[in-house]
């Protein structure tokens, strides 16, 4: 004879866990929502923690929402998935609104690397807020009178009816990539541009040429390409065949572009980097993985998706975003070396 079914334990509350920690269930309350700083010390946060973790309490995070009359859900909108950079993007945000009970909503563009549609009308009521790379402002257009607060990466700080921004020090990057090659003896340069009409590629454009300004003999030839391999050797090709004395230096936009630069040289019949010096941007896993290796600068992706999380978190708290750009770092490998002699 099989005895009864017992009933099952009855699920942990927040008075429970106030119970074990010897506090009130405002400061339990306090400590899960993680507005704790300023309130309590760190020592009775603990104890909440600790009792919540021995107890197995999961706070009921739908009646929350309704609570606060939030989601806790925010929208990443970027331009592609395919583009390795933008899904550390996504790893970055996600890790950290895991760690404030958020969920993050992924918003890539159909098309690849042109504007997302728009993903606002049936998702604005239940959202939290926006975070946007600029590569897809164009998407933004629907937030206007929305009352959805909106952090932008790697975006124009002239740009008005942002909350808050997380932009990496680009224009630096891309003065490091240039020194080095003036550093190395070359004075002759393609700047193989990306034809997105971007704030992030302008702000490149403009650090090249202001890198070499004032440099005797220098001078750049800027060549814009889809941002994609083949198209990126058929721009880089064509420079290199131009009339004149050939340059000896090839400065890319992205790494995708740089892998485009080494192919067109060895149709050419050109070695990299004796012949000419191809450098990229990003330190995408590509850039190991052409041969030489990409000389490139390397862009902290998992740390802008977190900072531009963290920045939404303090926004909605009514607190300040963190200032400053994130720095960028030069990575010299392969693919850069002195220019041939006599050129």
């Amino acid at each position: 004879m099989t005895s009864a079914s017992q009933p099952a334990p009855a699920r942990p509350t927040s008075r429970d866990v106030a119970r074990a920690a010897g506090v009130s269930q405002a400061t339990v309350s306090l400590v899960l929502g993680d507005k704790w700083r300023g309130r309590v010390s760190e020592a009775t946060a603990e104890r909440v923690r600790s009792a919540t973790q021995d107890l197995g309490y999961r706070p009921n995070l739908a009646a929350r929402s309704l609570r606060l009359g939030r989601t806790r859900t925010a929208l990443l909108v970027v331009p592609a998935l395919t583009n390795e950079f933008f899904a550390r993007v996504y790893t970055g945000a996600a890790a950290v609104a895991a760690e404030h009970g958020f969920g993050v909503v992924l918003y890539p563009s159909p098309d690849g690397t042109g504007p997302a549609r728009d993903p606002f009308a049936s998702a604005r009521a239940a959202l939290d807020g926006v975070i946007a790379s600029s590569m897809a402002a164009d998407a933004l257009g629907a937030l206007h009178g929305a009352d959805l607060p909106l952090v932008m990466l790697d975006s124009d700080p002239e740009d008005t009816g942002v909350a808050a921004r997380v932009n990496l020090d680009i224009a630096d990057g891309m003065r490091q990539v240039t020194d080095h090659l003036l550093a190395l003896g070359h004075r002759r340069f393609i700047h193989l541009a990306s034809a997105i009409d971007s704030w992030t590629f302008a702000v490149r454009a403009r650090a090249v040429h202001d890198a070499v300004q004032g440099v005797p003999g220098a001078v750049v030839r800027t060549t814009p390409a889809a941002l994609d391999v083949r198209a990126g050797r058929e721009a880089a090709e064509q420079a290199l065949a131009a009339p004149g004395p050939r340059p000896t230096a090839i400065i890319c936009d992205d790494d995708i572009l740089a892998a485009g630069a080494c192919k067109a040289a060895r149709r050419l019949g050109l070695r990299v980097p004796d012949d000419v010096s191809v450098t990229g941007f990003d330190d995408l896993a590509l850039a190991t993985a052409v041969e030489p290796e990409l000389t490139t600068v390397r862009l902290p992706a998992e740390q802008v998706g977190e900072r531009g999380m963290t920045a939404l978190l303090a926004v909605l708290d009514g607190r300040p975003a963190e200032p400053g750009s994130l720095p960028v770092h030069l990575v010299v490998r392969g693919s850069s070396a002195p220019p041939p002699p006599r050129s």
